[in-house]
């Protein structure tokens, strides 16, 4: 079976992006799609198109919104790596900033001059977004010399604004009602803030457990398991059903000078506050979007884990240090510690048109496709 779909790069992750009338109408016959599409039950995904990275094996499903002031509707998935499955419980804002260039490309909704602005809603968690696309000269470039960290590489700029980000998945910026509380996890005893603003989040103070927040990617491999105990035990203090994917978990220190992965120094003074978080499984080799966020929400609690190592703790501008270097959002509209609106800067680049060759046959089962209805 030949399926179209769109490899986009959106920040720094990739995505395979497919229109929702080619592929099946039940969540399990997309779900097999994608895991037969990805080779995802390989590890190295030899078999298949995924990139057998958590930034690399994403992929959405995209259509028109169907709702006055929505321009497109995506569903987010996380297609395993050594597992047949997908995972549904998250949102991806890297992938949103390529589905905003995408839709713009693809002419779902009109370019107007130059910035064309995509509101786009999530079908996982019912999150609104805006993003605005660079469409200079009335038209979308192919090419473009915006860069992130993460990547030398350049792309067409788009700005990427969560709108009313706390609460999405829970109803609570903080489900357990209090900023920060302490979790045992595998004999150790963290302190952690646990947070819905953006995604689901545990945030832990890395000084808590010997930690100091800004370790290399190597060295934070070597704390993956204990993460993931982390995340398991937050989850259900959460409300939520543990998986890999939510709640993002992460550590979180005061800043101190470091190299980033692309060999740049940083100096503590560039930035405000120290992340490491996990993509999935393993270490982020940058930040999420969505974890960006939610660290940029905490930063206005005082008396979370990040204000306590923040350098702008109640700001508005917040540079995260990250293994892949500063990023920087901006929040605004801000009233009770809860902002409206919450920007971060990104690029995009479409790298290819294909038809995807799958090599089995789909079974189509019952389950509907959400339709999630928020804002």
């Amino acid at each position: 079976m030949h399926v179209p779909a769109t490899l986009v790069r959106g920040g720094t992750s990739k995505c395979w992006l497919f229109d929702q009338r080619d592929v099946p109408p039940t969540l399990d016959g997309i779900e097999e799609l994608l895991v037969n599409a990805y080779g995802a039950d390989d590890p190295v995904h030899l078999n298949g198109v995924g990139g057998a990275t958590p930034t690399t094996s994403k992929a959405a499903v995209v259509r028109p919104g169907d709702t006055d002031g929505i321009d497109v509707e995506y569903l987010f998935g996380q297609v395993g790596i050594g597992v047949p499955k997908v995972e549904w419980g998250s949102n991806c804002g890297n992938c949103a900033t390529a589905i905003a260039l995408w839709a713009v490309t693809r002419g779902l909704l009109p370019i107007t001059g130059d910035r064309t602005t995509v509101v786009l809603r999530n079908l996982n968690t019912g999150a609104v977004l805006e993003a605005i696309v660079d469409t200079q000269g009335g038209v979308v470039p192919e090419f473009g010399t915006v860069t992130v960290p993460g990547t030398r590489a350049g792309g067409v700029a788009v700005g990427l604004t969560f709108l009313d980000p706390a609460g999405g998945t829970t109803g609570s910026l903080l489900p357990t009602g209090v900023p920060v509380e302490e979790i045992e996890a595998e004999g150790r005893h963290a302190r952690v803030t646990l947070l819905d603003a953006g995604a689901p989040m545990a945030l832990v103070d890395a000084s808590s457990v010997g930690r100091g927040g800004a370790e290399s990617v190597v060295d934070i491999r070597a704390e993956v398991p204990w993460l993931r105990s982390v995340r398991r035990i937050a989850a259900l203090r959460m409300g939520l059903e543990p998986s890999d994917a939510v709640p993002k978990v992460g550590l979180v220190g005061e800043p101190v000078g470091y190299v980033s992965t692309t060999g740049e120094p940083i100096a503590a003074g560039d930035y405000d506050v120290s992340v490491r978080m996990l993509s999935m499984n393993s270490p982020h080799p940058a930040i999420g979007l969505t974890s960006a966020v939610g660290i940029a929400v905490a930063n206005l609690l005082g008396d979370s884990v990040v204000g306590a190592h923040s350098g702008a703790v109640g700001g508005e501008r917040l540079r995260i240090g990250t293994p892949a270097g500063v990023v920087e959002v901006v929040s605004t509209g801000i009233g009770d510690g809860r902002p409206r609106r919450v920007t971060v800067r990104r690029a995009a680049r479409v790298l290819c048109d294909a038809s995807i060759l799958v090599p089995e046959p789909l079974a189509i089962r019952r389950h509907a496709l959400p339709t999630a209805s928020r804002g």
